[in-house]
């Protein structure tokens, strides 16, 4: 609707949508659909005249039957127009150019070495999420095969998948991957929870184990090596491996803070190397990319080639590029891989995008960060999360989040701060199997799963979980959130309260439960 194009290319169930609000897309004339089944609603539009609706299969045959030469694009030519997530407010369009991904992947090129025609990517990631681009052009440009699943088909035990059925990553047993926080957090949060319920001797042997491994990451002398660490990876890491295929040999993590806990999980479960990588929508997902070889945790490595990354200060939230040890502030992302600006929005534009005396276009991202001495780059704030408080004490909702989270209780969290009140309050979503276990053990009846959250019993069991978090990572006691409500229902994107990569959507969830967060500070 807002960029006005002609012609559509989408799935049937996508198609029903677009045809509820054709009123609204005026200039739309011809739809594409990738399935064979058009729906009906979608037929009416055709009779009417109005739209023009043809498969895929014949438009691959009228392009065998029509041959023509292909235009190839210029650099500077627009490449896609792609909206951000909108989980820090209304979503804009992010215009990019053939010369802002090429930039990106060529970089990333330099970095990921020995990629092949043989590797085989998965692909569960929405096109829409700058991540999934930059990787699937990574890929194609080396001749790799891309298999398709989805984040609720992507394991023999996800959601989606009929007992009895296996999952995306059983079935293509890919190589390489690129995953979000969210979904390396529900891998390993599954693998911990097989590992308790088996519990005896098999859990004995995989905590011996993990913990040898991690003694070896750390550096240590005596910790798993060589024969041990191939004798661990076949008797007790095998079984997890083959949760994404057993193939594993690479893995990227981007589109939020991967925690230190999961990333060091994934390295010694898997056997392979995983890379966390910071970049936006706005700067086409390049900013700086991790080391193969890099053990450390909580940072996301040194610029990408195409990228010149600087710090400024910020003196409100008291991030200075005169901090020590070391420097701190608001990243602001320069290079050939940073976008033209928002489609339509040129006051937004001239806001964060900004063009120095040499000409070098650079994006102020609003995210908070400090280099460390080898020139890697930490993320530790936003500066939109920040919230200060009716005492004057400043919250980071995004950093409290991330620990809150850890909880086994916590499928996810949104944390509220009201600079009226003098504490926060917080919605959880509850894991429900975890719940449920822990009623059991509590001999707590229930009828149903939302009236089980209800408890005023199982309520304080989630706050002392919340507060045995908090403590580990000795959190504040204002960072804690001293009332809490407790939600049934999950969070996906079809809600609208999280993205397609699992990110809260801040704004639509307080809009959704204002009247609970009320509540919680009137109770």
């Amino acid at each position: 609707m807002r960029t006005e194009v002609t012609t559509v290319i989408c799935g049937a169930k996508e198609l029903k949508k677009l045809a509820e609000v054709s009123g609204q897309l005026e200039t739309v004339k011809c739809v594409i659909c990738l399935d064979d089944e058009i729906p009906s609603s979608a037929s009416e539009m055709v009779q009417s005249g109005r739209w023009r609706v043809v498969s895929i299969v014949d438009v691959e045959k009228l392009g065998r039957e029509n041959p023509v030469d292909a235009a190839l694009p210029l650099s500077a030519d627009v490449a896609v127009i792609m909206y951000t997530s909108g989980s820090t407010g209304q979503p804009k369009g992010v215009i990019m150019t053939h010369g802002n991904v090429l930039a990106v992947v060529s970089s990333v090129r330099t970095i990921v070495t020995g990629l092949e025609d043989k590797d085989v990517y998965l692909a569960f990631l929405p096109l829409a999420h700058i991540l999934e681009i930059a990787a699937e052009n990574l890929i194609a440009g080396v001749g790799s095969a891309i298999g398709y699943g989805t984040p609720m088909t992507l394991t023999d035990t996800s959601n989606k998948i009929k007992k009895g059925t296996k999952g995306d990553a059983t079935v293509l047993r890919p190589t390489v991957m690129a995953a979000v926080p969210a979904i390396l957090d529900r891998v390993q949060d599954g693998v911990w929870k097989k590992v308790d319920a088996k519990g005896g001797l098999t859990k004995k042997l995989f905590d011996f184990a993990y913990a040898r491994r991690i003694s070896a990451i750390n550096g240590s002398w005596f910790g798993a090596w060589g024969i041990e660490l191939l004798l661990w990876n076949f008797v007790v890491f095998r079984k997890v491996q083959a949760v994404l295929g057993g193939r594993i040999r690479f893995l990227l993590s981007g589109g939020a803070p991967l925690s230190g806990d999961t990333q060091r999980f994934i390295n010694i479960c898997l056997g392979a190397p995983i890379c966390q990588g910071y970049g936006l929508t706005e700067t086409c997902a390049g900013g700086t990319f991790s080391e193969v070889d890099d053990p450390s945790v909580g940072r996301v490595g040194n610029p990408v080639p195409c990228s010149y990354i600087k710090l400024i200060d910020w003196p409100e939230g008291g991030y200075l590029t005169s901090n020590s040890p070391m420097p701190r502030g608001e990243i602001v992302i320069g290079g050939p891989n940073v976008t033209v600006g928002y489609f339509k929005n040129e006051a937004k534009t001239k806001e964060v995008y900004k063009v120095d005396e040499r000409g070098m276009r650079w994006f102020y991202t609003g995210d908070v960060g400090q280099f460390h001495a080898d020139g890697c780059l930490e993320i530790i704030d936003r500066k939109k999360d920040i919230i200060k408080l009716q005492h004057g004490e400043y919250v980071s909702l995004g950093k409290v989040e991330a620990v809150l989270v850890a909880s086994p209780y916590v499928e996810n969290i949104m944390l509220h701060a009201d600079p009226f009140h003098s504490y926060c309050v917080a919605l959880v979503v509850v894991a429900q199997p975890a719940l449920k276990e822990l009623a059991s053990k509590k001999g707590i009846t229930f009828t149903d799963f939302a009236e089980l959250c209800e408890k005023e019993e199982i309520v304080k069991e989630l706050q002392a979980s919340l507060l045995k978090a908090a403590k580990a990572a000795r959190l504040e006691k204002f960072e804690i959130p001293a009332k809490i409500k407790l939600l049934s229902d999950p969070w996906t994107p079809e809600t609208g309260l999280v993205t397609a990569a699992l990110k809260l959507k801040r704004e639509a969830a307080r809009k959704a439960f204002s009247e609970e967060l009320s509540k919680l500070y009137q109770s």
